[in-house]
């Protein structure tokens, strides 16, 4: 049997065919003071093939700070297969406008194959009001209030027509619509009817998306309002890696994640939480709070989420707040008999049985990315 999944540098985790790298783990939209840690965005390479899960704030940068980037001016995303949105939560795709926008400058002449964009499709429903309001608020653009991410993406690069068509005119740049292709992920059936009142129903995961390295699965998970919010499960021939996306304890996600080799899972400070609208709080607000939790995982639920589960190594990511210290994060292992560590930027993790020797070469870049010394802090326990 295969050791399980642990932080690793990366020149260690090249020697695997498939290995993991975090390049963001703060959730939600604030700015974190005293943090570290990027938006949440995370990187599986499969065979030299990558995969992109999420473009939170600041993934670009990060993934050229990685190591994992083709290097060289106008390098980068040369070897990026597809692209993997778990929500419409704008921190968890505030950078997709910089993937596709800066997809020119940063390696797009070196893909061979248009990048596959797969996301959430239209909620079909507006999502109901929260709490007592004096006004209903205004729906913004009602004639499509909810769209998914093809007609999303299609929105986007209209706003931005005066550069693409200027990059496209003058320096006779590829048709961005060339270079992506955008897919709503559609839901097996009948499942998901009823967004507002079970955004998570009991559901097999199904398959998203498939090719010679890997098979990627999906199953919804209850991040509520937020529908759909999807869990991905990504299979290949090292092992089996899951990414939560945002939710709160959900049968659905054990189902995905049985027996998984890694399982990348978000998690929220109820300490946090409580101190803003907690009974003792300034502004105590127990529906609101109890909203919020419904709609995340907290330290005490993971670890026991986890077992349930049954992977071999839980890693903590999506970090809410981005700022709450790690000995904090650390208490997630309880209730967990598995491997676990607490998710740092720029760390790597190897699946499966490595190479003898690493392989240097251009397909399969291996450097040292900055702030290295942080990759090996982690908690593991067996």
């Amino acid at each position: 049997m295969t050791s399980a999944p642990r932080p690793m540098a990366l020149e260690e985790a090249a020697r695997h065919g498939t290995r993991v790298t975090l390049l963001g783990t703060a959730g939600g939209p604030p700015w974190w003071e005293n943090s570290e840690r990027s938006g949440i965005s995370t990187l599986i390479t499969v065979n030299g093939a990558q995969y992109l899960i999420d473009c939170g704030e600041g993934w670009g940068p990060m993934f050229r700070r990685s190591g994992t980037s083709t290097p060289g001016f106008e390098h980068g995303i040369d070897h990026l297969r597809a692209v993997f949105l778990t929500h419409h939560h704008s921190d968890h795709t505030v950078d997709y406008p910089n993937l596709l926008l800066l997809a020119w400058h940063n390696g797009s002449k070196g893909l061979k194959r248009p990048v596959q964009i797969v996301g959430p499709g239209d909620r079909t429903v507006l999502p109901p009001i929260f709490g007592e309001r004096q006004h209903e608020p205004e729906v913004f653009h009602p004639d499509s209030p909810t769209p998914g991410i093809e007609e999303s993406t299609h929105r986007l690069l209209q706003a931005y027509a005066t550069d693409i068509n200027d990059r496209m005119r003058d320096n006779a740049k590829q048709d961005l619509r060339e270079i992506f292709e955008v897919h709503d992920i559609e839901l097996p059936g009948t499942t998901g009817g009823d967004p507002n009142g079970d955004p998570s129903p009991a559901m097999e995961p199904f398959e998203v998306y498939a090719d010679e390295n890997v098979r990627v699965t999906a199953i919804l998970v209850d991040h509520r309002p937020v529908f759909p919010a999807f869990a991905f499960r990504f299979d290949t021939a090292d092992g089996s890696v899951v990414i939560s996306g945002d939710t709160g304890v959900c049968e659905n996600l054990v189902t995905l994640a049985r027996g998984a080799d890694l399982l990348l899972h978000e998690c929220i400070d109820l300490d946090w939480v409580s101190s803003l609208m907690g009974p003792g709080s300034p502004r105590p607000d127990p529906y609101l709070m109890q909203h919020m939790l419904a709609a995340h995982t907290s330290i005490d639920q993971v670890g026991p989420q986890a077992q349930r589960a049954g992977v071999r190594t839980l890693v903590l990511t999506h970090l809410v707040p981005g700022n709450t210290p790690r000995q904090k994060w650390a208490q997630g292992r309880a209730g967990f008999s598995g491997d676990f560590y607490v998710g740092e930027d720029l760390m790597h993790f190897g699946i499966g049985v490595p190479a003898p020797d690493p392989l240097h070469d251009d397909d399969d870049p291996v450097r040292t990315p900055a702030g290295m010394g942080r990759e090996l802090v982690g908690d593991g326990r067996r």
